[in-house]
C-alpha cells in the first residue's frame, strides 16, 4: 500500500500541475488513476477531499478578482444537482458506475477536441444551466470541470480572476459531494487517511508550479497527450471495469 501511496502522490502533483496551466480538472486526471485501486465511492470520496484542497490552493494563489454573480449562479443549482448526482453512487452498482466514469471520461475527450468549435451565450439561464449539469456530473462521476468551462470561458474574464472564480465555484459543489459521499457511507481506510496528507501536499506544490508554467509554457504542448491518456484509461474502465 505504501508503494500505491507513493504513485498516486506523483500522480496528484503531476494531476495539479497540468490542470492549472492546461484547463484540465484534477479530478479528471485522478479519477481513471485512482479507480485502478480503489472502490468507486472511495475512489470518488479520496479524489472530491484532494479537489476540493486543490481548489483552496488556486483560491489562495489566485484570490483577487472573484466575479461573485457568477459564483452564485453557478453555485446554487450546482449543490443541488452535485447532491442528487452524489447520492445516485450509493444506488449503483460498482460496475455499472466504473463504466458510467468512462463513458464520461470518452465524451469529455472528444469535446476537448471540438470545443473550439462551440461557444455558449453568455446569459443568467446559461449560467444556471452550465451550474446545474457540472454539479450533476461532478456529484455522479467527479468529473465536471470541462463543462462549468465550457459556460464560463463565454464571459472572456482574465485568466487569473477565471481560475479564482471556478475555484470558488469548485469549492461549494466539492463540499456538498463530499459530505453525501459520507453520508452515503464511503469511508477511507486508517491508511488512506494517513495517505491523504502527502497528496493533499501535492496538490499545493502541483497548484503553485503550474501557476508559474502558465505564463511559460503553451498548454497546446500538453493537451492532446493527456487527453489520449484519458481516453485510454476510460476504454480500460468500460471493457474492465
Amino acid at each position: 500500500m505504501e508503494t500505491v501511496i507513493v504513485l498516486l502522490m506523483a500522480s496528484t502533483f503531476l494531476a495539479s500541475m497540468f490542470g492549472t496551466f492546461t484547463g484540465f480538472g484534477i479530478s479528471t486526471i485522478l479519477i481513471p488513476i485512482f479507480i485502478l485501486f480503489f472502490p468507486p465511492p472511495v475512489t470518488l470520496l479520496m479524489v472530491g477531499i484532494i479537489h476540493w484542497f486543490n481548489n483552496v490552493w488556486r483560491l489562495t494563489l489566485f484570490r483577487k478578482g472573484l466575479v461573485y454573480k457568477l459564483i452564485l449562479y453557478f453555485g446554487v443549482p450546482g449543490v443541488l444537482l452535485s447532491y442528487t448526482g452524489a447520492r445516485l453512487t450509493v444506488e449503483i452498482p460498482h460496475d455499472i458506475l466504473t463504466r458510467a466514469i468512462g463513458v464520461v471520461i470518452i465524451f469529455y475527450v472528444i469535446f476537448i477536441h471540438i470545443r473550439e468549435d462551440f461557444e455558449v451565450r453568455t446569459s443568467r439561464k446559461n449560467a444556471l444551466l452550465g451550474g446545474g449539469m457540472y454539479g450533476f456530473s461532478s456529484g455522479l462521476s467527479g468529473i465536471g470541470g470541462e463543462i462549468r468551462s465550457m459556460f464560463l470561458l463565454a464571459y472572456k474574464l482574465p485568466k487569473p480572476v477565471y481560475i479564482a472564480t471556478t475555484g470558488a465555484i469548485s469549492l461549494t459543489i466539492d463540499t456538498t459531494r463530499i459530505i453525501t459521499y459520507l453520508h452515503g457511507g464511503a469511508r477511507l481506510d486508517t491508511i488512506l487517511l494517513y495517505g491523504a496528507v502527502p497528496l493533499i501536499f501535492a496538490t499545493f506544490v502541483g497548484a503553485y508550479i503550474g501557476k508559474n508554467l502558465l505564463k511559460k509554457v503553451p498548454k497546446e504542448k500538453f493537451r492532446p497527450m493527456v487527453g489520449i491518456f484519458l481516453f485510454l484509461i476510460a476504454l480500460k474502465m468500460i471493457i474492465y471495469p
